[in-house]
């Protein structure tokens, strides 16, 4: 590769990862590939053509993408677009879900209606039905304008490429590499065990046009001694005639930013991480509500990355009382979190903290729940709402969604974030604006006594102002805690892109792997029966 952004002749290389489940590793080894190859000098981007998540993210040009591509392009040392990521379906409930095309929502749409199936479209949907297939051009183009751009291209898959009730309309796996002819290489996770029928099944499902793509095997989280694996390995290569290229092993704290579907585990540590000891003389305990649709709570990866704050996900109002600030994070579903909230007694518990001084902060969602009045004709067509009545602000809910990256200051520190949401917020009183332009004019959110609220994503990553907020939210709550002083969110962040880089570099084969992405599919990949039909 020639590392001046594109190959002589044409277009980049490519490569695309996919996975033989759903949290097999596939942003995670994406991200290591993006990383390994920005260190050999080659200018690669990151794509996924179309993610499930509620982890947004807002580029410089105001679209919004999946936070797991912008990790990726971070990893890349590339400024993130809308092309690395063209469709985003953000979950609102079990069944539907809003379209985002090019970073611009565009519509709500049932799975039915957007997977084609036969009598799943409503009157709305019908610009949208069977929009998978719809969409291969635009996905397609975007990945040739990356390929264009760059010496490689590394995509990510989603789910399983197996998925054979899907394969008719894919457009982020095997459609995909089929459209731009790119070779694949499929993770599986050994820690779930299973994983040589796992790569067995995935491959004889694929019909032989789509296994033709597929180039070998990544083995990840191994605990273990590699050579016990070996005898496996090799077997996995007579029955299927491709190499595993590289058994990556178990390591804690290497996941990027959450993306597919609404997991999380709402009673481990962020990111499993062993949390530091306090920098002063006490811990701080912080618990994030576990509200449904939940949406950017990577918001408070930046608190569990301070020594001595605890962080933990809770759904229960006795898990607050020992809380030092409690958490309302951002939600798809404003409306149905509030009564979320009410059913299981964890708003009236809030309401007690904040009755007592004890600190509160609501971010984006978070922030719409403690204000005072809801006005929703848009994501939960409620109409008017009482909300928490902690703040004193009104909440109307628009059609056009916001999608900003502002900057400003708060507590006399800068502070920069972006915002992705449909509530506008009137705000009518409070004793402070959250969010000044430095000047005193208020930008955003505000405080009552110990309570405060934001529509700023992102904004505890400002390491001056997370500090300053952690040392006001130790005085209201009576800690002697002490925010370390040297605590740097953006370097912790490379620290970790750059783990997964050794990561490939040391246990993967990287030969091969850039020779797939420059050469391209390999000849004479047998085919593995049955296949699909």
């Amino acid at each position: 590769m020639n590392g001046q952004g594109g190959r002589a002749g044409g277009l980049g290389g490519g490569l695309l990862v996919a996975g033989t489940t759903s949290d097999a590793g596939k942003s995670v080894v994406t991200a290591g590939i993006c990383r390994w190859l920005v260190r050999q000098g080659v200018k690669v981007a990151p794509f996924k053509a179309q993610n499930m998540s509620l982890n947004s993210f807002v580029t410089r040009e105001g679209a919004e993408i999946g936070r797991a591509q912008a990790m990726q392009a971070a990893a890349a040392r590339v400024e993130p677009t809308a092309l690395m990521n063209p469709v985003l379906l953000k979950p609102g409930g079990d069944r539907s879900s809003q379209v985002v095309l090019l970073g611009k929502p565009v519509g709500e749409l049932s799975a039915r209606g957007y997977f084609g199936a036969p009598g799943g479209s409503s009157p709305g949907e019908t610009q949208y039905a069977g929009g998978r297939e719809q969409l291969l051009g635009t996905v397609t183009d975007c990945l040739a304008e990356l390929r264009r751009t760059h010496d490689a291209v590394i995509c990510e898959g989603a789910g399983s490429p197996a998925e054979i009730n899907l394969r008719r309309t894919d457009i982020v796996n095997m459609g995909i590499a089929r459209a731009a002819r790119i070779p694949v290489v499929v993770v599986g996770d050994i820690d779930r065990g299973g994983v040589f029928a796992s790569f067995f099944g995935t491959t004889a499902l694929l019909s032989k046009e789509d296994q033709a793509l597929v180039a070998g095997y990544l083995v990840n989280k191994f605990r273990g001694d590699v050579t016990l694996l070996e005898p496996g390995l090799d077997m996995l290569r007579q029955l299927t005639g491709r190499p595993t290229l590289g058994v990556l092993p178990y390591a804690h704290g290497l996941g990027i930013d959450e993306e597919d579907g609404l997991r999380v585990s709402l009673r481990g540590a962020v990111r499993e991480s062993v949390v530091a000891p306090p920098h002063g003389a006490d811990v701080l305990r912080v618990a994030v509500c576990a509200v449904p649709l939940m949406s950017n709570f990577t918001d408070v990866d930046a608190l569990a990355a301070e020594p001595g704050v605890v962080v933990r996900f809770v759904d229960r109002p006795e898990e607050l009382a020992d809380a030092d600030l409690v958490v309302l994070p951002g939600t798809r579903g404003t409306v149905r979190a509030l009564a979320w909230l009410r059913e299981r007694g964890l708003a009236d518990a809030v309401a007690r903290r904040a009755a007592e001084g004890r600190p509160v902060l609501g971010i984006c969602g978070g922030y719409q729940l403690l204000g005072e009045h809801i006005d929703d004709e848009v994501e939960s067509k409620a109409g008017a709402v009482e909300g928490l009545g902690l703040l004193p602000v009104r909440v109307r809910f628009a059609v056009e969604k916001t999608l900003a990256r502002p900057l400003g200051e708060a507590l006399g520190e800068p502070v920069e974030g972006y915002e992705i949401h449909h509530g506008v917020a009137e705000v009518t009183g409070g004793d402070e604006a959250f969010m000044t332009d430095g000047r005193g004019k208020a930008l955003d959110g505000c405080r009552v006594g110990s309570v405060w609220g934001t529509h700023w994503h992102g904004s505890l990553e400002s390491d001056a102002f997370r500090r300053a907020f952690l040392r006001r939210v130790a005085a209201d709550a009576g800690r002697a805690f002490d925010p370390a002083p040297d605590t740097r969110f953006g370097a912790l962040r490379e620290e970790q892109l750059d783990r997964l880089g050794d990561l490939i570099e040391e246990h993967a084969d990287t030969g091969a792997l850039l020779r797939l992405i420059e050469k391209g599919v390999p000849e004479g990949l047998p085919f593995v029966p049955p296949g699909a039909p």
